[in-house]
Order: C-alpha cells, then sequence, then structure tokens
C-alpha cells in the first residue's frame, strides 16, 4: 500500500485502497540529450493543476466524482539510469499487484522503460502506443544504451516486433526510420492511421505514452528537444479520446515537460489539462 502524497494533482485525493487509477511522479533527466528540466515537471504540474478545474467541458466528466489516488513522487538516485528503472519498475508493480492502473508523470521519457518492464511481467501480450515527434529507436545514444533517444527500442527489446504503434514522428536518424519500417508501426507527423491502428488492437492489454513535444512547439514551448511541424493541442485531445476511450488501456504515461524552459507557464498549463483529460478519459 502507498502513502498518500502531501500536494495532490487536482481532484487526486482518494483513498489509496479505493482508487483505480494512481498517478506517481518520475523526475528523472540524467539522460537528456539537449536541454534538462524535465526532473521539476511533476512537482510543477501537481502545483500548478490548481489553476484548473477539476470539471473537464470536452468530456463533462469530474474529477472530484471519481476515485484517483496521488502516491507523490519516487526519490530517484540521480546519475543512475539503472536505479531510477529500477525504482520505477517498484512503484509500478506495487500499483498492477494491487490491481490499478498505474499514471505515470515524467520525468524524460527514458522512464517509460521502467513501467514498461513491471507492465510486461504482468501483460505478456502488451501492446504500445507511443505519441512523440522523435523515433527514439536509437540502439545507443553516444555509446550510451539508457537514453531518452533509445527508449522505444529498449522497449522493444521487450515486446518485440510489429506490438509498437508509433504517430506523430517527424525527427530521427535515418536508420531508425529504416529500422522502423521493418520491426514497428510508424506514423509520421500526425495520427493519421490511429483510428484503424485503435480497432485492431480492441481487446488486448495496450500502454499508452505521451511525449508532449509531440504539440508543435507554438503550443508547448517547454520541453527539451522542440520540433516544428508538430500536432495541435485539439489534435492531441481528440487522439487521446480515440485511444483511451475504445481501448484496454492497462497503463500509460505523459512525459517530456520542462517547466524551466517555459517562463510564461502556458506550457505546465498545457501539460496540466493533458493529464485532466487523460485521467477523466480512464474513468469509463
Amino acid at each position: 500500500m502507498l502513502n498518500k502524497n502531501i500536494v495532490n494533482f487536482i481532484g487526486c485525493d482518494a483513498e489509496y485502497e479505493d482508487a483505480s487509477v494512481v498517478l506517481f511522479g518520475a523526475p528523472f533527466d540524467s539522460t537528456t540529450s539537449y536541454r534538462p528540466g524535465t526532473r521539476f515537471a511533476s512537482t510543477t504540474i501537481r502545483n500548478e493543476s490548481y489553476g484548473l478545474e477539476t470539471y473537464s467541458p470536452y468530456q463533462d466528466k469530474d474529477l472530484e466524482d471519481y476515485c484517483i489516488f496521488d502516491s507523490g513522487d519516487i526519490e530517484i538516485p540521480m546519475g543512475d539510469s539503472n536505479k531510477a528503472l529500477a525504482a520505477i519498475e517498484e512503484r509500478c508493480q506495487t500499483i498492477l499487484d494491487d490491481e490499478k492502473i498505474p499514471f505515470m508523470i515524467g520525468g524524460e521519457h527514458l522512464v517509460t522503460l521502467g513501467t514498461m518492464r513491471a507492465i510486461a511481467k504482468k501483460y505478456p501480450d502488451v501492446c504500445m502506443i507511443h505519441f512523440d515527434a522523435h523515433t527514439d529507436l536509437r540502439d545507443e545514444y553516444l555509446g550510451v544504451k539508457l537514453s531518452h533517444a533509445s527508449v522505444i527500442r529498449r522497449c522493444h527489446d521487450i515486446i518485440g516486433d510489429n506490438r509498437i504503434h508509433q504517430f506523430g514522428i517527424r525527427s530521427g536518424e535515418r536508420v531508425e526510420f529504416k529500422w522502423a519500417k521493418e520491426h514497428t508501426d510508424l506514423h509520421k507527423f500526425s495520427f493519421d492511421g490511429l483510428e484503424e491502428v485503435v480497432d485492431s488492437l480492441v481487446g488486448k492489454p495496450v500502454y499508452f505514452t505521451i511525449d508532449l513535444d509531440v504539440l508543435d512547439p507554438s503550443y508547448f514551448p517547454g520541453t527539451g528537444t522542440p520540433e516544428f511541424g508538430g500536432v495541435t493541442f485539439q489534435q492531441l485531445l481528440q487522439a487521446m479520446h480515440t485511444v483511451i476511450s475504445k481501448l484496454n488501456i492497462v497503463g500509460m504515461d505523459v512525459n517530456e515537460l520542462a517547466p524551466n524552459l517555459d517562463t510564461s507557464g502556458a506550457s505546465t498549463a498545457c501539460a496540466c489539462k493533458v493529464v485532466r483529460e487523460a485521467l477523466l478519459e480512464l474513468m469509463k
């Protein structure tokens, strides 16, 4: 059993025993390849969530009507990816053992590997839907296998071919796109083809990972590696609805907000809204 965090994401103050979804933060950015700062995201998102209402006019749902528990941030040793991933896996495993859905707020994207290690143990046939600007399919980055630039490649090591579906991708090395043609289902630039993929995954366990830099920097500048040519906020909300409303989501994460890189606070406000809408979509 996990203890309640002192400061919760707005509306996520249920008791652990009653909750169907459990939030936790993974404040880790030790492999960030360009601009750091994602370690501050989970705490900032919690604090700034109080600028939102618990009610969503998009869905006509209110977080106050559901049982969601916020277990706080994991204590992560900076500079040691293996220990960080082990801590994330342990937290995720605890949540899964209690038959609840883990919802992680990163952190850089490498944190997804920790949750996937736990998810794949419980759901060996799990598939992944991945929203991102970047392929994240490098076998290594500067000689390092554990990197936010290689996280989806490491997830592939666990679940194998044709079970990772990538959308919004618009950046990566040529070799990554070539490798994806044989091993993942990669959709460049947009969410085209998402409905067909979702229909093919109905009934299967699905892990959903959202790298917020899938958004165009005009909507979301506060991220470590911004890539122009991204989707709009409304397009992201619609794509999230398509995925979560139809599929058996067994875990998910939202990552790569670097709040220090957008002093206006707009990127954090956007991330808060994405988290709220995702949580409410999970409440079926």
